[in-house]
């Protein structure tokens, strides 16, 4: 099997790069704020940091393609990087300390390589196909993590996105149902559900609206920690318009009720 150490120590490195910028723009006057057209904010910080990043890859990895959350797909050929500069920009804006740099790495259409940077939590998460997931604050500093073994629904615990997704999703019932069922809920969000799943302090996290640059990251850490990472469908990858992650276990059972609460577009509530 191939291994891609020498990708995940990059990654760590670009990860390294944009740091200290981060966290000076994180609650500074400086920052820059607007509304893109699908509504979502974006700051200067944003744009930036995916600069940093691109320049950083454009010296280490040249032949390789780049794309991104804010700037245009670059570069041909079969391993691309995803990355995602700043996930949980409003958590940024706002000064909620829960944000990230995600930078995954995907080759042949096959998600190999994950890291999470979340430098005001002081933690990171990263994966390689292969080689494990891993938390710590870097490679030297490093534990091995693994989800949980729970089996049973009703003694899993959720985290979700926030509750307005929810309300005129054709999947509101199945998800509310789903809710219902668990021991525990509770609105993490972002990139920080997942890999609560991954070290197994949650047994399961749903988001019904990603993009692949919310989940290229996620996906490989998730599975290489024994869980499982797929869209709402049930398609196991980072590349649907969704996003279950959950030990594995409970999988299944996540999905059916998912599916058997399927609301019609009649019976969706119309929000102003």
């Amino acid at each position: 099997m191939a291994t891609f150490d020498d990708d995940l120590r990059l990654a760590h490195v670009l990860a390294d790069a944009v740091e200290r910028f981060t966290l000076e723009s994180f609650r500074s006057d400086d920052l820059e704020v607007e509304f893109k057209e699908d509504g979502t904010l974006v700051s200067n910080a944003d744009r930036h940091t995916e600069e940093l990043l691109r320049h950083q890859l454009g010296r280490t990895r040249p032949r390789d393609v780049v794309q991104g959350e804010e700037l245009p797909t670059t570069g041909h050929g079969n391993r691309r990087w995803i990355l995602d500069p700043i996930d949980g920009t409003t958590n940024y804006v706002r000064g909620v300390p829960v944000w990230a740099t995600l930078i995954g790495l995907v080759v042949d259409d096959e998600p190999v390589v994950g890291l999470v940077a979340a430098p005001a939590l002081n933690r990171r998460w990263w994966a390689g196909t292969g080689s494990g997931a891993w938390t710590g604050r870097s490679l030297s500093r490093a534990k091995r993590i693994s989800v949980s073994d729970t089996s049973r629904i009703e003694h899993a615990s959720l985290s979700f996105a926030e509750l307005n997704s929810w309300l005129d999703h054709p999947r509101r019932d199945g998800f509310l149902r789903l809710a219902a069922r668990c021991w525990r809920t509770r609105a993490y969000g972002d990139f920080w559900s997942h890999v609560l799943v991954a070290e197994g302090a949650v047994d399961l996290a749903i988001e019904p609206a990603l993009a692949v640059h919310d989940m290229a990251a996620l996906a490989p850490i998730v599975t290489e920690a024994g869980g499982r990472f797929t869209d709402l469908e049930g398609t196991d990858g980072p590349f649907g318009s969704s996003g279950v992650s959950s030990n594995g276990h409970l999988h299944d059972g996540i999905l059916s009720l998912l599916h058997d609460g399927l609301t019609s577009e009649d019976e969706r509530p119309h929000r102003p």
